[in-house]
């Protein structure tokens, strides 16, 4: 099964009750001795074993420093929402915003640690990871019923609502300069964005996590039979922690530890059940990735694409990409969560991105004029 099933595997969980945060990351509390050479031995399901250490839950203030749930009122154009973001505001009102979108089933807890080490290469810049409807934001139709349109369309306009409705909520007079990131689905999310041009000049780019249309298409046949082989529930954290491990959809057991409880309800019977039923969203798997390569390489701004491996690129993409007109990385090391995996190569990758394509930073030679008027020959 392709890796990409991985992406709606991890359904985004939460609601936990929150836990004191932590000053520093503890110590890993598992091991992953598993190898990392292939990333399709992550889709199966592996038991726990019993005898693992209990995995400390990191709660999200480790990683950004502000958490809002922002009220959208319902209108003529547009439904009531509320909708839940963590925000890493940018130093000042010259550095760059980067926008994350989570993959389908997943949550802005995803972007943890690489927004960390992000902020330990950028300081200034400011991050602000978001969460669609049915992962952790609601909307609801006129009548108050839950709005579960999951089309690419919708979840785009939720995107350019929540970042509008951040602004609104920090008194920024205008949007900052924006990079947006998506992985998996928040991938076609945010190409669509950019495709569509609504944020206009305000974006300097667009980055995509291992997702490509061809690859995205393919593994769609697979997906409802790789939903119904994993556990439907998991007696605690711990134990839906470690079975992220130990199956290989997260191979780093401290990323684990800070997106995994995000993903899960605790139901009446004191067991967690994934938050996102990714079955029920079957409608809208192809509306997601059908026409992302002609998007992605129409889109408006830098383009970045990281992949875990060369055989996600399809034709259109190849010839693109011969073409120069994006920038690619591979990370072969890393599954289908790349940004959880290699935390750290994910940031580089994207800081590196971001200071290239940065308009601000140019430095323009010295006018003839200002020369002679400071007394220098020329």
């Amino acid at each position: 099964m392709s890796d990409l099933a991985k992406a709606f595997a991890k359904t985004k969980l939460s609601a936990l009750p929150s836990p004191e945060p932590l000053a520093e990351d503890p110590a890993d509390a598992y091991e992953d001795d598993s190898s990392s050479a292939s990333s399709m031995s992550s889709t199966g399901t592996v038991i726990p074993t019993s005898n693992q250490r209990p995995a400390p839950v990191l709660h999200w203030s480790s990683y950004f420093s502000q958490e809002f749930y922002l009220e959208r009122p319902a209108s003529p154009m547009s439904r009531h929402a509320k909708f839940h973001v963590y925000l890493t505001p940018p130093a000042s009102p010259k550095a760059n915003l980067l926008v994350l979108h989570h993959g389908a089933g997943s949550s802005a807890l995803s972007f943890a640690l690489m927004a960390k080490e992000v902020r330990k290469l950028m300081p200034d810049v400011g991050i602000l990871a978001v969460e669609a409807r049915e992962h952790g934001s609601v909307v609801w139709d006129a009548e108050g019923h839950v709005d579960a349109d999951l089309s690419v369309d919708v979840l785009g306009r939720d995107l350019v609502d929540m970042i509008q409705l951040t602004a609104s909520k920090m008194g920024w007079t205008e949007l900052p300069t924006m990079v947006l990131i998506g992985h998996s689905l928040g991938g076609a999310v945010v190409t669509h964005v950019a495709n569509k041009g609504v944020l206009g000049s305000k974006v300097l780019g667009f980055a995509v996590l291992d997702v490509v249309e061809g690859s995205a298409m393919e593994a769609l046949k697979h997906m409802q039979s790789y939903l119904a082989s994993r556990p439907k529930t998991f007696p605690s954290l711990p134990a839906a922690i470690e079975w992220h491990i130990r199956s290989r959809t997260l191979r780093n057991p401290q990323s684990a530890r800070a997106s995994v409880p995000s993903l899960l309800l605790q139901t009446p019977d004191g067991k967690w059940a994934w938050r996102t039923e990714l079955g029920s969203t079957e409608a809208y798997w192809e509306n997601w990735f059908n026409g992302m390569s002609a998007k992605f390489l129409g889109g408006k701004g830098a383009k970045l694409l990281i992949l875990a491996g060369t055989d996600r690129l399809d034709k259109e993409l190849m010839i693109g990409q011969m073409q120069g007109k994006f920038q690619l990385q591979v990370f072969p090391a890393a599954g289908h969560f790349l940004q959880e995996d290699l935390p750290e190569k994910t940031a580089e990758a994207i800081v590196e991105f971001v200071k290239r394509n940065d308009r601000s930073t140019l430095v323009l030679p010295p006018k003839v004029s200002d020369l002679l008027a400071q007394g220098k020959k020329v």
